[in-house]
């Protein structure tokens, strides 16, 4: 088994979270791809995030109905950030030998990690798989992290690139709409905004 797993706040989730899961399934040759709906975000923790319970609900009802994704909760259940690294080492707890585990991220998260807590023991420990948007110099991203991470670590990186189609979809915009009284159709799954409206999320 060769399982991706998408870590995010998804405040809220939205189509082009559920299509990079698909291109990774697709392009990376992964078996099944794991939302990890994370509690406290290191890089977040400026921004009050919808209720956890919230998030976690509207990622369940965006993943229904294909059997290749599902919703993992585990950084709900441990206090403190929602550390990357500490989320590898408990799902690697809990494979068997032959499976494979990868991290999936955005091009756009490449500059930051050398911020990453144990960035260079998590490169080692699962593969990284970068999901890149139409017109990302993902080259020169990759060759600036050399001096922090050596050659064959950012070989390794370049190796596992999924090209994705256009799509300027975003959770910050949809919470604008949503305040605004715009609307998220088709921005989001029915099921999701649904759920939004019907809780009063963002100010629905």
């Amino acid at each position: 088994m060769r399982t991706g797993i998408l870590g995010g706040s998804f405040d809220p989730i939205h189509i082009a979270h559920l299509l990079i899961a698909e291109e990774c399934l697709d392009q990376a040759g992964l078996d099944h791809v794991r939302f990890v709906v994370a509690a406290s975000p290191p890089h977040k923790r400026d921004r009050v995030l919808a209720p956890e319970q919230h998030r976690l609900a509207m990622a369940h009802l965006a993943v229904s109905g294909n059997p290749r994704l599902s919703v993992d909760d585990r950084e709900m259940h441990r206090s403190g950030p929602s550390w990357t690294i500490d989320t590898i080492r408990d799902v690697l707890g809990e494979c068997a030998p032959a499976d494979q585990v990868a991290w999936i991220i955005g091009a756009d998260s490449l500059p930051e990690l050398t911020l990453w807590k144990e960035i260079e023991q998590l490169l080692d420990l699962v593969d990284f798989v970068t999901a890149v948007r139409p017109g990302t110099d993902v080259d020169s991203a990759l060759r600036d992290l050399e001096p922090a991470f050596g050659a064959e670590r950012v070989g390794r990186l370049s190796e596992r690139i999924v090209h994705m189609p256009r799509m300027e979809v975003s959770s910050t915009d949809i919470r604008a709409r949503i305040a605004a009284g715009r609307s998220i159709r088709y921005l989001v799954p029915d099921a999701v905004a649904d759920y939004i409206h019907t809780h009063g999320l963002y100010g629905a």
